[in-house]
């Protein structure tokens, strides 16, 4: 069986809200009219039992005149055929009426009711119906003496049997049609504009619906939304505005991080692949040589042995030195290194940095430089970590910088941090390979292949785990120049 949608379910139930409303407001006029027709009805007739109990010709000194008892009950009902007349004893119970033989239900009357009428309580107040077992009406009752001395009471029936009859005969009059039948038309134009109202509230759960199952359809890709979820108003209070403005938030986080995802897949792919042809070199440098020596070892002069172990020496360095880089690498993006932060100043840093390449610069006929700036503050990071960053980018900046060239690293302060620059008078970074420069292992040419492009990777990876970043930058006369920040000590106080 299909199930029925939000908007058809809250249709369903309104019409039979409304349908009952309807049903308990026609049952409420009903029951109100009649009650203010009894009320009505009793006040008119209050005095008519008082009235019948001061004629004397039902009443002698030997007791009853049932002939004159008869003929009076006849007139009345004849003038109100609505009225019936019951005379009662003392205890209730009725011994005289003019009621056809065989219609009375009951023999005695309830007393109490006509106590309270005497009282004076709220009308209407309704008494036993003779002629039912079960039912009860509004009357008019007074108490009727003979000789001076309490003999019972005369008991009246405001409406009765023929006013039922008459009533029910009623209810298919024109005046109880049109009645029932405009009702009913304000029920269907309540019905047709309450559909209509949920149609328009439900318009935007539609839209909504759409949207996240687009969005559940395209689960292996999920949708980009075209624009920014615009900010929620303030003070919104629409469920369905929320629920679409959180919906949004949340689609766009996830396509984010979908993309993210993507990219870091493609990045893995892209290192991989980059890393086993730089492997591959190395590996197969090494395999030949070691081969040549088991194979030619008998033929070969100590002169050329020597030689070819040098260099298979040399290959199982650069593979030791990738591997190495590799498993840094690994800690890095594992999240289990986390910097040890320490007060440290970057421009001695900087300087033991730069000895340690002083060799290699002289050797390349390169020329070593520091610019620091005035009020240079304490770095506050993980030196380790740091020196690795300037150790990563001199390396690339000596291999790539010809000879006569200059190599400078520049601290000034900027804000709340330092600002370090290591730049070069190379031929920079190719603009093809900028894009993807700090995102996978790419080759910055023949020389970078013994380091597998994974040094501005790791670079990146540190400087992130401070909360700073690298980026390249264009500055005239220089080819590479590399940039970062790394927070300072703030002054106590």
């Amino acid at each position: 069986m299909r199930r029925l949608t939000v908007t058809q379910r809250l249709c369903a139930v309104f019409a039979l809200l409304l349908l009952a409303c309807c049903g308990a407001s026609v049952w409420l006029q009903m029951r109100a009219t009649a009650e203010q027709e009894q009320e009505t009805v009793q006040r008119l007739s209050a005095g008519l039992a008082s009235h019948i109990a001061e004629s004397d010709e039902f009443m002698t000194a030997d007791g009853l005149n049932a002939v004159a008892l008869r003929a009076l009950f006849d007139k009345l009902m004849a003038v109100n055929p609505s009225v019936e007349v019951y005379l009662l004893n003392k205890a209730g119970v009725i011994v005289g009426h003019a009621a056809p033989p065989g219609s009375l239900k009951r023999d005695r009357v309830d007393l109490g009711p006509l106590q309270s009428l005497a009282n004076g309580d709220p009308l209407p107040i309704l008494g036993d119906d003779p002629r039912s077992a079960t039912a009860r009406k509004v009357f008019s009752a007074a108490p009727l003496f003979r000789n001076g001395q309490p003999a019972g009471f005369v008991y009246v029936v405001l409406l009765g049997e023929t006013h039922d009859l008459v009533a029910a005969n009623l209810t298919s009059s024109s005046v109880l049609r049109v009645t029932l039948w405009s009702m009913a038309l304000v029920a269907l134009l309540g019905l047709a504009a309450g559909l209509i109202a949920f149609r328009l509230i439900t318009t935007p759960l539609r839209s909504l619906t759409q949207a996240v199952r687009a969005f559940d359809a395209g689960a292996s890709a999920p949708l980009k939304l075209t624009h920014r979820p615009a900010a929620l108003p303030d003070g919104e209070r629409d469920e369905i505005v929320v629920l679409r403005h959180s919906y949004e938030q949340m689609a766009q986080r996830i396509g984010e991080q979908w993309s993210a995802l993507t990219q870091a897949d493609q990045q893995r792919r892209e290192i991989i692949a980059n890393i086993s042809h730089d492997l591959r070199t190395p590996l197969t440098s090494l395999h030949g040589y070691l081969e040549t020596l088991l194979l030619k070892a008998d033929t070969l002069t100590p002169d050329e042995r020597r030689r070819y172990l040098d260099i298979a020496l040399a290959q199982s360095r650069k593979v030791g030195k990738l591997a190495q880089t590799l498993f840094e690498l690994a800690r890095l993006e594992s999240g289990v290194v986390q910097p040890e932060r320490e007060m440290f100043s970057l421009a001695e840093l900087v300087q033991d940095v730069l000895q340690k390449f002083e060799l290699a610069a002289e050797a390349r006929r390169l020329t070593l430089s520091i610019d620091v700036g005035r009020d240079v503050p304490m770095a506050c990071a993980d030196l380790g970590m740091i020196e690795r960053v300037l150790t990563n980018l001199l390396d690339n900046a000596i291999r790539h910088t010809p000879a006569g060239g200059t190599i400078e690293v520049a601290l000034h302060r900027a804000h709340e941090a330092v600002a370090v620059s290591v730049s070069d008078t190379g031929p920079g970074i190719p603009q093809s390979l900028r894009e993807g420069l700090f995102k996978r292992a790419s080759s910055l040419g023949p020389a970078q292949g013994d380091r597998g492009g994974l040094g501005l990777l790791i670079v990146r990876r540190i400087l992130q785990l401070h909360d700073s970043d690298i980026r390249l930058v264009e500055r005239a006369g220089k080819g590479a120049v590399f940039e970062f920040a790394l927070p300072v000590v703030k002054a106590a106080g």
